[in-house]
């Protein structure tokens, strides 16, 4: 059985590999990695609450309401209270944010095509198994 620490210590370090490869293309359209998976979330499905896109990003309002500012000011989302009920907060794409994915996709695609060339059933297989890690993890830390 793998010890917990040694996985911690691969995820954590072909995490933090893969931001700063990431992150190293996001730089020619000033986007940061934490707004590119706001908008990567956004860009799955449009028209979040707040906490929805939290949940998706298992982060708190704290630390999603700047990224979200920035995004506003930046022009790639429109921020929206609840009509019913102000403490909700719809996210919307605007036209340029929604724009901005074919961009994104663009510069990515020299990332993508490095890891195509390894074997794109091997990345799914991977991606397969973290996503089921995930699910785990959830399960044990709700039960903790």
């Amino acid at each position: 059985m793998l010890p917990i620490h040694q996985l911690s210590l691969s995820l954590y370090s072909s995490s933090r590999l893969l931001i700063q490869l990431i992150q190293g293309s996001l730089n020619e359209l000033n986007l940061t990695y934490p707004q590119f998976l706001v908008l990567s979330v956004l860009w799955e499905q449009d028209g979040l609450k707040v906490n929805e896109i939290g949940k998706r990003l298992y982060l708190d309002s704290g630390t999603l309401t700047p990224l979200l500012k920035k995004l506003e000011a930046m022009n790639y989302v429109k921020r929206q209270r609840g009509e019913s009920d102000e403490r909700t907060v719809h996210v919307e794409l605007t036209y340029p944010g929604k724009s901005l994915q074919t961009k994104v996709l663009e510069i990515l695609s020299s990332i993508n095509e490095e890891f195509a060339e390894r074997g794109e059933s091997k990345l799914a297989d991977l991606n397969h198994s973290l996503v089921n890690l995930l699910k785990e993890i959830e399960t044990i830390k709700k039960s903790s």
